[in-house]
């Protein structure tokens, strides 16, 4: 009998081939269908008819590391990292469906049809590891052209944020094509903050082109071959600036004290999403609250920021239209924003307003027991991980170690972990 060292099958190179696939469980006592023993975070996911092999998902983490909107082989190093580690599932950084939707001039794209290719790379290489991959499409809206975090860090608190036009960026209307020019757009003419661009209004023509440009982006990703889509929807870019009274005061059908107004660019986008990625899991990224001063509605029935009454009721509107999960997180669209240390509960809220839909819980969650908790007690379906990967690629084989449960690490690494 011939031993050799097995290849994945129809790989783009040599991977040797993980049987059972990385950060599945290993149990000789256990029948693979047997799940009762097995912790939650660590049990397989169907959506659709994508199989995840368990709840640990990344997070969308922007690494300010394109070029002009390419991925680059910073971005095959940070996903594969992910990828031979155990997670269930990665979703790529928010990546802007237009150039002038990217936050920063060195942030991802998808855009043009020369962004597929190095994206690919990536995606064969995830895929060969046994792993799920998806990507963010976003449009950054009026918090564009503005600087990396560690060029805001490094320039100090009180300064300007923006990328101006000898830096990459777009802060005022600049010719790119006789037919296109690239500015800051938002729903109305207010900045997110005094170092922030000044955003022009979006008229009717620009929503239709946005939404146009998402729907050539979804094309992209089937050439790419992700397995999921995200679209963003939170943390004040333009999808949830248009949602909230704070940054949006029109007069017209898109605004105003009218929630339906305020929902209805979001709805009409997803939807056509929604149609165009009709086959494969459609999640959306929310932010359930803005933590604004004061309540969300105030003494007369006015809506004074974005909140958990309007999320819920948004969250029903997506579950209409077909949304597969909700990746709930929070802030972002308030420059003062005072956020308290609460994992979770917003994701358990709108989990019990409407069980039937999936829910992603995230942020501040870095114990694998608190994310077994919330799984198991009901309050979410899956827990998106960014940050506490970043500090540690290998979570998922250590959450297996404290869970008491033995997962499947790479071949290349075993001998580290048993």
């Amino acid at each position: 009998m011939a031993h050799r060292n097995t290849p994945v099958p129809n790989a783009y190179q040599y991977f040797p081939l993980n049987e059972p696939e990385i950060g599945t469980v290993l149990d000789p006592n256990m029948h693979p269908q047997d799940v009762e023993k097995t912790p939650v975070l660590f049990r397989p996911i169907t959506i659709r008819d994508v199989e995840f092999k368990n709840r640990i998902f990344v997070s969308p983490m922007c690494q300010y590391s394109s070029d002009n909107g390419h991925a680059t082989d910073w971005h095959l190093i940070h996903i594969g990292g992910f990828a031979t580690r155990g997670v269930g599932a990665i979703c790529m950084e928010a990546t802007s469906v237009l150039p002038e939707g990217r936050i920063s001039p060195e942030d991802a794209g998808l855009w043009n049809d020369t962004q597929i290719e190095p994206l690919r790379r990536i995606i064969n290489f995830t895929h060969a590891q046994g792993t799920k991959i998806g990507v963010q499409l976003a449009h950054a809206g009026r918090k564009a052209s503005t600087h990396a975090t560690w060029v805001q860090t490094k320039g100090g608190h009180g300064l300007s944020h923006i990328a101006l036009e000898d830096e990459g960026g777009w802060p005022s209307r600049v010719t790119v094509q006789a037919t296109h020019s690239k500015v800051v757009y938002g729903p109305s003419e207010i900045p997110f903050s005094a170092a922030y661009p000044n955003p022009k209004e979006l008229t009717e023509d620009g929503l239709l082109e946005i939404e146009n440009a998402f729907l050539s982006s979804i094309e992209r990703c089937k050439k790419a071959g992700y397995d999921f889509i995200e679209l963003h929807g939170a943390h004040g870019y333009l999808l949830h600036s248009f949602l909230s009274p704070l940054s949006n005061n029109r007069g017209d059908k898109y605004g105003g004290q009218s929630l339906e107004n305020r929902m209805r660019f979001f709805l009409r986008l997803v939807t056509r999403c929604r149609e165009a990625w009709a086959e494969k899991p459609l999640f959306v990224r929310i932010s359930a609250v803005e933590w604004a001063d004061g309540p969300e509605k105030d003494d007369q029935g006015l809506w004074k920021q974005w909140g958990i009454e309007q999320s819920t009721v948004l969250v029903g509107k997506l579950k209409e239209i077909g949304v597969d999960l909700i990746d709930c997180s929070t802030g972002g669209n308030w420059v003062q924003q005072k956020i308290p240390v609460r994992p979770g509960y917003q994701a358990k809220t709108l989990k019990k307003a409407y069980p039937d839909i999936l829910v992603g819980a995230v942020g501040l969650i870095t114990d694998p027991v608190a994310a077994e908790s919330y799984l198991k007690n009901g309050q979410a379906d899956v827990i998106f991980l960014a940050r506490e990967l970043m500090r540690n690629p290998h979570w998922p084989l250590l959450a297996a170690q404290k869970l008491q449960v033995n997962v499947k690490p790479a071949n290349q690494y075993e001998r580290a972990w048993f």
